[in-house]
């Protein structure tokens, strides 16, 4: 939050908005950023105490006695989150920075249906909190699902994977357990929230795409998280591929991207040319150790994907893509064909500033992003002061 000497009177939630990059600040510097009067900041500032978000100490010296510091309390309160996939999740528990201070991976199945699944993750979290944080205090849980999910209700929206979950009240589940906000989205969403917050976040218009069991992606459009107008925005996957044919999706269609370019559709390619690739792992690991059919598979469904990713490079004119995902292990081959189709087919001006990279936050940026979801919404003033007030 950039805020300026005589701007308007800031409240306590914005007040917290200045301390939340860490740095710690005087009364007087408060005061002289933000234009307030001395009074109206210690008045704020102890509500902020108050509620534990806001710590003071005499750490620093103004030419006579020591002036009390004031810094953001990250540790105040923790998060509860989860980035779920399809037979997978990993579930968490996070400060107020979206930092996991405790973490755990585990194999599930997402047709096992809402409550087992949701069930699976309430006992998780309940056992890492009394292990790691037991008397802190829970600001909200994030959870982020392997369909599409209308974020203003949390419910899943005709998820195609996801049989049992189709409207599902998932908030409602799981604020019975904990009573506190409960915020849902798309795991790819979160992953481009998680990758942006964590690793780029000078980049204002980004697209990160996940390569594993499905292909999707998130968009970040001026420096947040674009969902579309019922959270479908970002269904790459679901495209029509250039060369997808008559090849059929578990959608219903033929010839999407998905059917062509994903983890079990290169294994069914190697399969059939005689190597031993069932899932997205057997790919991986036949890339790493050299067999050129397998890199030369890889290599093709980054071209196929880049030919799609080109569509949106004109249309959205990013400045950076992501390539994430269980599929990005393997490396330089995916990411090498991806960036040959996209700099084949996008004008030089779309590309110019564009740069193409592999994930930084890896496996974690689910999780992180499902954090940062919920820190962005408990620590928005709007919120916040009704919080304090």
């Amino acid at each position: 939050m950039n805020l300026r000497q005589n701007a308007a009177p800031t409240s306590p939630g914005e007040l917290l908005g200045l301390l939340r990059d860490g740095q710690a600040r005087t009364r007087a510097e408060l005061a002289t950023q933000t234009g307030l009067a001395r009074s109206t900041v210690r008045l704020r500032l102890d509500a902020l105490m108050h509620a534990g978000l806001v710590t003071g100490g005499n750490d620093a010296v103004t030419g006579g006695r020591p002036a009390s510091r004031f810094v953001f309390n990250a540790r105040a309160r923790v998060v509860l989150a989860a980035d779920v996939g399809a037979t997978h999740a990993t579930v968490a528990i996070a400060d107020l920075t979206g930092e996991p201070l405790t973490m755990e991976r585990l194999a599930l199945d997402i047709a096992d249906g809402p409550d087992a699944v949701l069930g699976l993750l309430i006992d998780i979290w309940r056992r890492m909190r009394a292990d790691r944080v037991p008397t802190v205090p829970i600001a909200g849980v994030g959870i982020g699902l392997p369909g599409p999910v209308e974020h203003s209700t949390g419910k899943p929206t005709h998820p195609p994977i996801m049989p049992g979950w189709n409207g599902y009240d998932v908030p409602a589940r799981i604020a019975a357990e904990f009573a506190v906000p409960v915020l849902v989205d798309n795991e790819v969403n979160l992953m481009a929230l998680g990758e942006h917050v964590r690793c780029f976040p000078d980049e204002a218009h980004m697209v990160f795409v996940k390569v594993a069991t499905g292909i999707g992606s998130g968009l970040i459009s001026n420096g947040q998280l674009h969902r579309g107008d019922v959270g479908a925005a970002g269904d790459l996957g679901h495209i029509l591929a250039p060369h997808g044919g008559d090849v059929r999706c578990r959608c219903g269609n033929s010839g999407c991207l998905e059917a062509v370019a994903s983890g079990p559709a290169i294994a069914a390619k190697l399969h059939a040319a005689g190597l031993d690739a069932t899932n997205n792992a057997d790919v991986v690991a036949l890339v790493q150790a050299g067999s050129p059919i397998a890199g030369q598979a890889v290599r093709q469904a980054g071209r196929d994907i880049g030919e799609v990713l080109a569509a949106c490079v004109s249309l959205f004119n990013p400045s950076l893509i992501v390539v994430g995902g269980a599929l990005a292990e393997a490396g330089e081959m995916l990411l090498a064909g991806v960036r040959e189709s996209i700099y084949r087919r996008s004008l030089p001006l779309a590309t110019e500033r564009l740069r193409i990279v592999t994930s930084r936050a890896g496996a974690n940026a689910g999780v992180v992003g499902a954090a940062s979801m919920v820190v962005q919404h408990v620590l928005s003033p709007s919120v916040l002061d009704r919080e304090l007030a």
